[in-house]
């Protein structure tokens, strides 16, 4: 009979004592639990316990908490100076290194040590929660129940059934989870479970965009930021977690998911790790910070604007709405023929396709057109492309113009799909991936995805805000174009743009 994760007596194991162990530990006392914390090293663990116990204090002045709660979750820890101390433990979460043979071997310690109904979950973020019980006596008892760092500030843990878990063990991580004061998402075991699934397509797309020379990781990140909305750019994130920890577990997603193209990892990460231009620990990455302060490069002021006609294509009708409504509101004159006038700085708004395409498409004259993304508005931040024949003083008007008002413009070389387009596509086409394989409902997809990665849709709410048939349009464009099978669209994707419907919609 399972445990009771509401009980006053539930004793939880923390194998572990690092910095996802202490943070676990902290939530399950603060959450009423009592906790044994063991780790190999013995001083860590009591740097760990110190740790927690500042923290309680901490949110106690704050007034997060009474002192006398404080108190109460500090002796609520017991340090334990073995894996045998967890004999009592109604369940262990083993939150050690992200080593299969490591875990295997914990795994089958504790099997020695524990009884036979006694939960064992795993911290693991990466490694199959199936692999991990493979190793045990008793897999159906084994489950993933991953967390993310800061684990007190982070509300999501993800509950991960493994190929043979019972039923009743991912309902009881479930409970508690919430009783920790987490949010948890119920996942079945895949390479890289929900979230960093996900999370792949805006690293892995914006440094296959800066490997192929279409902008600089400041532009991608200023763009991201400022037109998409994302609270940091994929570089500035990727400086934060480190490209030692970031590179690694894309490989790794890769592989497991036996090479899937979605997931391809990107030669310049790997190049950056090899340099040890690791991140913000080292003091350098994609960004300098000698000074402890990320040192970014400051914008060019725009150029002028020379006051010559501007013809707007109507291929893209929405696009074309878009920027004669913004043109008509900076003043600037219009050419309204069927065709551009000699001298008339050329506009083109396309979806998936790059500037040259959407020229040729056209017949139009490639030194004289710009493409513009339109698919966040032009309120923010504005991208312009270049064909590779654009001439200079066609391609400064067109930067001049839409940055006439202190409106921020970047100007980059051609791509299918622009920089949004190709990552926000790449984001909502694999969050459509997870919820085709049934890996978590759509719900618990778009909800992971905001608490675990902050960003501003879950890929599924994102998809529908900016249309899934555009959203369709773009990938089938890109994949065209390039041949590249990262593009290609999942039926949950196309069956649900066809259709009408939300990408939310679940399979009846």
């Amino acid at each position: 009979m399972l445990p009771d994760p509401q009980g006053e007596e539930l004793i939880v194991g923390v194998a572990g004592a690092g910095a996802m162990g202490r943070g676990i530990a902290q939530v399950a006392a603060t959450g009423g639990c009592n906790v044994k914390l063991y780790d190999t090293r013995s001083e860590t663990a009591r740097e760990a316990v110190e740790f927690i116990q500042s923290m309680v204090a901490r949110a106690a002045e704050k007034g997060r908490m009474s002192e006398e709660e404080a108190e109460a979750a500090s002796r609520r820890i017991e340090i334990v100076d073995s894996l045998s101390g967890f004999a009592p433990c109604d369940v262990v979460i083993e939150a050690v290194v992200e080593n299969l043979d490591v875990k295997h071997k914990v795994f089958a310690e504790l099997e020695s040590i524990v009884g036979e109904d006694i939960i064992l979950a795993s911290n693991t973020s990466s490694l199959s929660v199936t692999s991990i019980a493979s190793a045990t006596q008793h897999p159906e008892r084994v489950a993933g129940f991953h967390f993310f760092n800061p684990v007190p500030v982070m509300k999501l843990v993800e509950v991960i059934d493994g190929v043979r878990t019972a039923p009743g063990i991912a309902d009881f991580l479930i409970g508690l989870g919430k009783r920790m004061g987490r949010v948890p998402v119920r996942v079945a075991d895949a390479p890289g479970f929900l979230v960093n699934q996900v999370g792949r397509g805006f690293t892995i797309e914006a440094a296959h965009l800066v490997g192929e020379g279409i902008a600089q990781f400041v532009d991608v990140d200023r763009i991201m930021r400022d037109a998409a909305g994302f609270r940091m750019g994929p570089f500035e994130l990727m400086d934060l977690t480190a490209i030692d920890v970031t590179h690694p577990a894309t490989e790794l997603t890769y592989r497991q998911h036996f090479d899937e193209p979605r997931y391809r990892p990107s030669v310049l990460m790997k190049t950056r790790l090899e340099a040890g231009l690791l991140g913000r620990k080292v003091g350098t990455g994609f960004y300098s910070y000698e000074s402890g302060q990320q040192d970014v490069p400051e914008e060019a002021p725009a150029p002028g604007y020379d006051d010559r006609p501007v013809w707007i294509s109507q291929a893209e009708p929405d696009g074309y709405r878009m920027l004669s409504d913004r043109i008509g509101e900076l003043g600037a004159p219009v050419d309204d023929g069927a065709a551009p006038g000699d001298d008339a700085l050329i506009i083109v708004t396309p979806l998936g396709l790059d500037a040259t395409a959407a020229c040729l498409n056209e017949e139009l004259d490639p030194t004289r057109t710009v493409a513009v993304d339109t698919l966040f508005g032009l309120s923010r931040r504005q991208t312009v492309m270049k064909t590779p024949l654009t001439a200079p003083d066609f391609a400064d008007a067109a930067y001049g113009l839409l940055a006439g008002d202190g409106t921020p413009v970047t100007v980059i070389h051609d791509s299918p799909g622009f920089v949004t387009q190709r990552i926000v596509a790449l984001i909502v086409n694999i969050g459509c991936a997870v919820a085709q394989a049934r890996t978590a409902t759509p719900e618990d997809i778009d909800k992971a995805v905001t608490l675990g990665l902050r960003y501003p849709y879950g890929p599924l709410a994102f998809g529908d805000a900016l249309g899934p048939s555009k959203i369709l349009q773009v990938l089938t464009a890109i994949h065209q174009l390039t041949g590249d099978p990262r593009y290609r669209p999942t039926p949950w994707l196309r069956r649900r743009a066809e259709l009408g419907i939300s990408l939310l919609t679940p399979e009846s």
